[in-house]
């Protein structure tokens, strides 16, 4: 009787292996984990029930299917390893052809998949031709289970490989970006404050333990955390950077875990999450203050299981990370509110550092804009080989809210705008007078700063909302957020 229009999974109950061997029970654990999940395709349900039989032992799960109209929901549903997959499936077809619609339609899902062609009209041209269409080999039928179990092998370690070798493309454009990204990103100070900074950091230079950078907006959070890399066994592994401050709430979870083909409406095609392409490697948050109640308990499961699921998949991932983790926020008093989990906290903060504000830095002002003298003066060609002493001590009495970014700024804008050898007082423009702004920092709490910051940062730009990010040193987006909880 023809197989009817209905998937089929056999399900074979798993003795507790009575009468297997010690060796037995050994070898048996080890082919388990050689195979794993193998989907198979055929319209005779005496070969899904013998392919079954044999292959339980050694593949992770099995699932067939008798008709080809099924491939579709496995394939975006089980992901299999491995795919064995009859030629024919209409009553005396032996073209071929349905097979090969099949393996065409199973490549545009997974264009990695392992495709092994199985018929019982022996043909060494559909066997080439199948080759050069996708698949990975072809058995016939009847087969041999010494050779069966070979291709089945093979074909696991071309997938296995095939994985690793998208995982390292990943990780080698997050290198390359992270190497051209820090080129010329160095922390300068002989302040105590920064000295002392720098004695923690070469403490945990031998160190994998999870970091948590504490400081304003443009202190060199990002910079501290790629020195702690550089200073880490894993440089030279990934070092991947996520701004949770500039990442859509409902883009979180397919951006830090993945996604398959066919997760959600855009997923065209499959994307290795930011935790996967940072396994080996460094994971540095940026911004974790602004991470949501739900996705902090995602992210805590995460860190604590040590496996991922992109979208769409239940298959678990694991990985292998070292956080590092900053934010400008008031960390205890978010948990003290409720809007920050404490128990994520202790999974961050095993060391934490905290980098000093610019104007607690003392003369360190002075050698910032020294080096950012000398570096635009040569970027712009301009002969200018310092500051006047007048220059200097306006330097020195500004408050500095934006910190060594609005530093770098500040002097970049200076060396555009100024004349001679030497920037003088009036080559650096500041929005309000120190005494002013010294007053005011006394006085205004968290959220007040952080609205005179925006609201000064937008009026330099002339509400250019581009500008007024770079300004801050955030995305784009997350001054959008910043501008609407503020309500400007």
């Amino acid at each position: 009787m023809h197989a009817q229009h209905m998937d089929i999974i056999l399900i074979f109950a798993r003795t507790r292996d009575v009468g297997l061997c010690r060796p037995c029970l050994h070898e048996k654990k080890t082919d388990m984990e050689q195979f794993g999940k193998i989907l198979i395709v055929d319209d005779n349900e005496d070969v899904l029930f013998a392919l079954n039989l044999l292959l339980e032992p050694y593949a992770e799960k099995i699932k067939v299917a008798v008709t080809p109209d099924r491939i579709e929901h496995f394939m975006t549903t089980f992901r299999p390893d491995i795919i064995l997959l009859d030629m024919n499936f209409s009553r005396d077809a032996i073209s071929g052809q349905e097979g090969f619609d099949s393996l065409k339609q199973i490549l545009s899902i997974d264009p990695q998949a392992v495709v092994i062609f199985m018929t019982a009209y022996a043909d060494t041209d559909k066997a080439v031709r199948a080759i050069k269409a996708g698949a990975t080999d072809f058995i016939p039928k009847p087969w041999e289970k010494e050779k069966l179990l070979a291709t089945l092998s093979s074909g696991m370690k071309l997938r296995r490989s095939r994985t690793e070798i998208n995982l390292l493309k990943e990780q080698v454009e997050v290198l390359s970006n992270a190497t051209a990204g820090g080129s010329e990103e160095i922390i300068i100070g002989d302040s105590p404050v920064m000295q002392q900074v720098f004695s923690t950091v070469e403490k945990l230079r031998d160190t994998d333990a999870n970091i948590l950078i504490l400081g304003e907006n443009g202190t060199g959070k990002d910079v501290i955390a790629r020195m702690l890399y550089r200073n880490s066994p894993r440089y030279g592994k990934p070092f991947v950077t996520i701004d949770l401050g500039s990442i859509p709430e409902q883009l979180f979870e397919s951006e830090l875990f993945g996604y398959e083909k066919g997760a959600f409406t855009d997923a065209r095609k499959a994307k290795v999450g930011r935790m996967e392409v940072a396994t080996g490697g460094t994971l540095f948050l940026d911004e974790i203050g602004n991470l949501s109640l739900p996705m902090q308990a995602k992210l805590l499961t995460a860190i604590e299981k040590r496996c991922i699921s992109r979208l769409g998949s239940t298959q678990a991932t694991p990985i292998d990370v070292r956080l590092i983790c900053a934010t400008n926020a008031d960390i205890r008093r978010l948990v003290d509110e409720g809007d920050f989990r404490q128990d994520l906290l202790y999974r961050i903060n095993t060391i934490e550092l905290h980098i000093p504000p610019l104007r607690e830095r003392g003369n360190d002002i002075l050698l910032l804009a020294e080096y950012f003298l000398q570096r635009y003066a040569r970027k712009y060609q301009k002969e200018m080989r310092g500051l006047t002493r007048e220059a200097k001590n306006k330097l020195l009495k500004y408050a500095w809210p934006g910190n060594v970014r609005e530093l770098q700024h500040t002097v970049e804008r200076a060396v555009i705008l100024g004349d001679g050898s030497l920037l003088r007082p009036e080559n650096f423009m500041f929005q309000a007078s120190v005494s002013r702004q010294k007053k005011e920092e006394e006085v205004l709490n968290l959220e007040q700063l952080e609205r005179q910051a925006v609201e000064r940062a937008m009026r330099l730009s002339e509400g250019n909302v581009t500008r007024a990010a770079e300004y801050l040193g955030i995305t784009r987006f997350a001054l959008y957020r910043k501008l609407e909880k503020l309500g400007l």
